[in-house]
């Protein structure tokens, strides 16, 4: 047996939470890690419970994006949330998480423009404007292709979407999760309507920073008539240029979607605030004490965190929980390496990210001293 577990090294980031009632034993967050393990029917399955319990000691756990719909689909492999067999493979993690005591958001996604017809029968994908990802290929059910052109979704159709993501969360609270996560980052569907350089829209959802938040802000709306909002939080990435994003008046927009969530009472903001996988370079990147000035609820910063610039991030009361994808992806306990001060496996290899099986996903070795 192990001696008691020794939090000089990180006190603050170690210690527990209280996150809107949900009680956290640290403030280490899984971050949501598509890792294309759930097959062509997008059913959670017996190797995706053993991966996520190696992954329990985390104070919250953030499933990997999971697809609301059909239309929603851009990403090979990936689970979805919108049949009975999908929530009842998600309702499987949910109480092997819950069995060691952790508690587990499912994020919610739409892949909108981050995708490609063949996902599609052939139909383009949609998104808020007709404006095609600059970039080489993507990776589809046909293997490697050149991005296409997306359909801009009808005004009409957007209430449709809209209810998509009402039903999701509903699945999500039949499986058992404590909350939902709305992936609203990364260059995906609710991001594309919020950043001018993806909406170019003249109705009532674009021409505004006010328009190019109410489709987020309607999916919010539709999600809190089944959950409460402490149980609801929003992920956004100001900074980033993934999917080919980054938008002039980021600032100014970043800023009024944050101010407008926090009238709320969300669980959290999920904050993309590192610059570790890329910039926009469109101005000063914005910082965890921005958004500590128009969010008044719980922030979770992400990317690049190492353990020492998670404590002092804690420390300085810049945010309240760190969270962690690639360090967690080939250390199933990087709680305990944390709290023990024991070296951290190699990175995981890029080309088993999404392998379709156990290698690069639940092979990765716990600490001898575990």
């Amino acid at each position: 047996m192990n001696s008691a577990p020794q939090k000089s090294n990180s006190p603050h980031l170690l210690s527990p939470f209280d996150l809107c009632g949900l009680a956290l034993r640290n403030r280490v967050v899984m971050a949501p890690l598509t890792r294309a393990r759930a097959g062509r029917e997008r059913i959670p399955n017996d190797l995706m419970v053993e991966y996520y319990t190696q992954r329990a000691s985390a104070g919250l756990i953030i499933t990997e994006a999971t697809t609301i719909s059909e239309q929603g689909f851009g990403w090979v492999d990936s689970p979805g949330i919108y049949n009975d067999a999908q929530e009842a493979g998600w309702k499987k993690i949910v109480a092997a998480l819950h069995a060691r005591g952790t508690p587990v958001f499912l994020q919610l996604w739409h892949c909108g423009r981050a995708s490609h017809s063949s996902f599609h029968g052939g139909q383009p994908a949609v998104s808020a404007s007709a404006i095609k990802i600059n970039g080489d290929t993507i990776h589809t059910p046909q293997g490697k292709l050149p991005y296409e052109t997306p359909r801009a979704l009808a005004t009409a159709e957007v209430a449709a979407v809209v209810e998509d993501y009402r039903r999701a969360a509903g699945r999500a609270k039949a499986a058992g999760f404590d909350g939902v996560e709305i992936h609203a980052a990364n260059g995906y569907l609710i991001d594309q309507f919020l950043q001018s350089k993806t909406n170019q829209r003249t109705d009532r959802y674009g021409g505004s920073v006010e328009n190019q938040c109410r489709f987020l802000q309607e999916i919010v709306t539709a999600i809190l008539t089944v959950w409460p909002a402490a149980q609801v939080g929003v992920r956004l990435s100001p900074n980033g240029m993934f999917n080919d994003m980054g938008s002039p008046d980021f600032r100014e927009t970043f800023t009024a979607a944050a101010a407008q969530l926090s009238a709320f009472g969300l669980a959290y903001l999920h904050l993309v605030d590192g610059l570790a996988f890329g910039f926009h370079e469109l101005g000063q990147p914005m910082t965890l004490p921005e958004f500590r000035t128009v969010f008044s609820g719980p922030l979770i910063g992400n990317c690049g965190y190492t353990q020492e610039t998670a404590e002092a991030a804690i420390a300085s009361c810049s945010a309240d929980l760190i969270a962690f994808g690639r360090p967690f992806l080939s250390n199933p306990d990087l709680v305990e390496r944390f709290t023990h001060g024991w070296e951290l496996n190699p990175p995981a290899d890029v080309k088993v990210w999404s392998a379709p099986d156990a290698r690069g996903y639940t092979d990765f070795p716990f600490h001898p001293r575990a």
